[in-house]
């Protein structure tokens, strides 16, 4: 810790020494990006005079029109480059515009070639590097003075210039507009989708190879040699073949175990009251159940909560030392709301490790919100938002 010192002045009051801006890594960042503005700002600007121009000649020709529109394609690659430098030195992070299609995805040539003519994110781009080289100038100039003239305030004028540059940035190079932006979250989603599926297919291999499959190869194995024992011995073999019958029900235990933790048949069965229900009653506190539901949501809806609640009561059994919990799950409107709650210590943390992370992310992927409230010592209530999603009609029977 750094200690304040006083000075004194000729009337003998004590006073603050005068504030010294500090010169931090933050800051040290911004200084180099506004020093490197000018060279970048000369190639971005050349080249944006030079593809407007070039194409913009060559519009009455055949090829000008889709020289402009890879010109524009080029545009995007230096905005992405751009967005890059401002994420590295300036701390600013801006999502990535949905890319272009390419000719085939658009549908042919001519598509392809009118979507990028008509590209909001290229021509903002190129905006960006028309006005960038006098900005680019001004922030070279008043930076590199400051160096050796204004370096008591330079913080102060770097920050100010930073800040406007991260303006510029967000303005400039974001995606152009909410559907832009809502696309780029659909897309993280998927990611986060494709993931969960992937390590619960995981979880499903390593379960049925470590469980069921062990068990099952032990069971061929101990029947083979009570079938060899059979004649010889007989009451060997009969021993055997006994021990055997109990490894057929754990192994029948353990897949019933592993279908449930996938989709148990009494949620396809009964919906999600029994479900849950269930769930409940293998908590190892005592769990009240209330659902309140006109019709059953889509069946992937369904499954989500039924695993979101699932997984909450295992973390109340094992972490949260409670008497017990309650469990309530009703519509409002076009949502599907759950409460999960507890009496237990509290402290719970979605990024704690307890699993609430990966529920977050789950929900996150279909629009849904997770919220958790743990203050220690006075339990836990975590509530969960779902989309509402009726339920397709079954397709008639004949």
């Amino acid at each position: 810790m750094t200690a304040r010192m006083h000075t004194t002045d000729h009337a003998g009051y004590d006073r603050p020494p005068p504030v010294r801006p500090a010169f931090d890594a933050v800051t040290w960042k911004e200084i180099v990006h506004l020093l490197v503005n000018l060279p970048v700002a000369v190639v971005g600007f050349v080249y944006t005079v030079s593809m407007v121009g070039v194409s913009g000649g060559l519009a009455v020709t055949a090829v000008g029109l889709p020289l402009l529109a890879c010109g524009l394609f080029l545009s995007r690659q230096l905005g992405r480059l751009d967005r890059a430098r401002a994420r590295v030195l300036l701390g600013v992070r801006v999502e990535e515009p949905t890319p272009i299609p390419g000719p085939k995805r658009s549908g042919g040539f001519f598509p392809w070639l009118w979507t990028s003519l008509k590209d909001p994110v290229a021509w903002r781009t190129v905006l960006y590097g028309l006005v960038r080289l006098p900005w680019g100038v001004l922030t070279f100039t008043v930076v590199l003075t400051g160096l050796f003239v204004l370096w008591p305030v330079l913080p102060y004028v770097t920050r100010l210039l930073a800040n406007a540059d991260r303006a510029m940035v967000r303005g400039l190079l974001s995606p152009s507009d909410d559907l832009e932006r809502r696309i780029a979250e659909l897309e993280s989603d998927r990611t986060v989708v494709v993931d969960t599926s992937a390590a619960d297919l995981r979880r499903i291999e390593r379960d049925l190879h470590d469980g069921a499959q062990a068990r099952l190869v032990a069971l061929a194995m101990g029947l083979g040699l009570a079938k060899e024992k059979l004649l010889a011995d007989p009451e060997g073999a009969a021993a055997m073949v006994d021990e055997a019958h109990g490894e057929v029900k754990l192994a029948l235990q353990e897949l019933r175990d592993l279908a449930r933790g996938i989709h148990p048949a009494v949620l396809t069965d009964r919906g999600l009251d029994a479900a849950l229900s269930s769930v409940a009653a293998r908590c190892l506190v005592p769990v009240k159940v209330a659902v309140d539901l006109p019709a059953r949501p889509a069946e992937a809806i369904e499954g989500i909560a039924y695993f979101v609640v699932s997984e909450l009561l295992q973390n109340v059994s094992k972490h949260a030392a409670a008497r017990g919990a309650a469990v309530e799950v009703w519509r409002a409107g076009p949502r599907l709301l759950i409460r999960v709650s507890d009496d237990g210590r509290g402290g719970a943390l979605p990024e704690g490790g307890s699993g609430m992370a990966g529920l977050a992310e789950r929900l996150g992927a279909v629009d849904g919100v997770f919220v958790v409230d743990s203050p220690e010592g006075r339990g836990t209530v975590v509530t969960a938002e779902l989309p509402w999603r009726d339920r397709s009609a079954a397709p008639p029977r004949h």
